[in-house]
């Protein structure tokens, strides 16, 4: 049976160290003891660890061999904010799916409460990404930044940029995908509740990004980020 993982608060040497609510969750919810060993995400790499100290707050543990880790598609996700909840599960979800970076950002459209709530959100999300990533094997959790503004993403440097947009597009996801190079990175955005306003649509294509749809039905924002993810990263495994 595969060993649980779990991303280190802190590593001196071949010392890790899990600390507060991250480290009484190992305590309490799966009665931690000394001497177990489970896989530790350190800066660079993942190695097995055993655990040498407990107590309330605080578990330690001795590092030994590096363990391989399967590397992750390169896939930055431009979320666009929406309501907190789904936002939530569709961070999670494509953490477990292998993002590399979710960069949240405020469209014309993004509610104004939730834009103004969202700076308070974020260490929220980065526990989120972080428990996703844990419970998925990952080597690392994706990074998570403060939330930016449509013209702060315009020029992100990307191998290929590719738009989710409902508005009549006919160039499909998967067929987006095959103008992307083998060793080339992916950024995706996707868009808020009620779509990009024309004015949006017009600046992300004369920055160069590529529309594509998910087909002919209209999706909820964090279906559309799951199911895109899901599609991009399959894709890119199979390369």
């Amino acid at each position: 049976m595969s060993r649980r993982r779990w991303i280190a608060d802190e590593v001196s040497g071949d010392r890790a160290i899990l600390a507060g609510s991250h480290a009484d969750h190992l305590i309490r919810a799966l009665r931690a003891r000394v001497g177990q060993e489970f896989d530790v995400v350190t800066p660079g790499n993942v190695r097995r660890g055993r655990v040498t100290s407990i107590e309330p707050g605080r578990v330690e543990f001795e590092l030994a061999e590096e363990i391989s880790a399967c590397p992750s598609p390169d896939v930055i996700l431009l979320l666009a904010i929406f309501k907190f909840d789904r936002m939530e599960w569709a961070i999670e979800k494509c953490t477990e799916l292998g993002v590399a970076r979710i960069l949240p950002f405020i469209t014309r459209r993004t509610n104004s409460h939730l834009a103004s709530a969202s700076k308070k959100r974020i260490e929220r999300w980065r526990r989120i990404a972080r428990q996703a990533a844990e419970q998925s094997r990952r080597a690392a959790a994706p990074e998570i930044i403060s939330p930016l503004k449509v013209a702060d993403v315009l020029n992100l440097h990307a191998g290929l940029r590719i738009l989710l947009s409902e508005s009549g597009e006919r160039n499909l996801l998967r067929d987006a995908l095959t103008m992307q190079g083998p060793e080339t990175n992916v950024a995706l955005a996707v868009g808020p509740e009620g779509g990009w306003t024309e004015d949006e649509l017009r600046a992300f294509r004369d920055a160069g990004w590529i529309s594509a749809s998910l087909g002919g039905t209209i999706l909820r924002a964090e279906t559309a980020a799951i199911a895109a993810v899901a599609i991009v990263t399959a894709e890119l495994n199979s390369k």
